[in-house]
C-alpha cells in the first residue's frame, strides 16, 4: 500500500508543477492509462507466444511467464501472510525480528 501512496504523491507533485508552469499534462488521463496498459500487455506477448509455440496452453503460458504479477504488480493484501510468516521465522535471531 505504501508504494501506491508514494505513486499518488509523485503524481500529485507533478500535477502541481504542471499547474505552476501553466502547462497541460501530455495526454488526457484515460488515454495515458490505456497507453500504459498497452505497454504492459505488449511486453508479455513474446514470452507468452514462445510458451504457446512450445505447446503450452494459453492459461498455463500466462502462468509460466508470470504475466499477472508483472501487469498488476504486487496487489495489497496478496503478500500479507508471507510477511507475517517472515516476521516469525525461527531462523532469524529475535533482535532481527520487528
Amino acid at each position: 500500500m505504501k508504494m501506491y501512496l508514494l505513486s499518488l504523491a509523485a503524481g500529485l507533485l507533478v500535477g502541481i508543477v504542471y499547474s505552476l508552469l501553466n502547462v497541460r499534462s501530455p495526454a488526457p488521463p484515460l488515454v495515458a492509462l490505456v497507453g500504459l496498459l498497452g505497454i504492459l500487455v505488449g511486453e508479455q506477448i513474446i514470452p507468452v507466444g514462445k510458451q504457446m509455440i512450445a505447446g503450452t496452453a494459453f492459461a498455463a503460458a500466462v502462468d509460466v511467464s508470470k504475466c499477472t504479477p508483472h501487469i498488476f504488480g504486487q496487489l495489497p493484501g496478496r503478500h500479507a501472510k508471507s510477511v507475517a510468516d517472515a516476521k516469525t521465522d525461527p531462523a532469524e535471531p529475535p533482535e532481527a525480528q520487528s
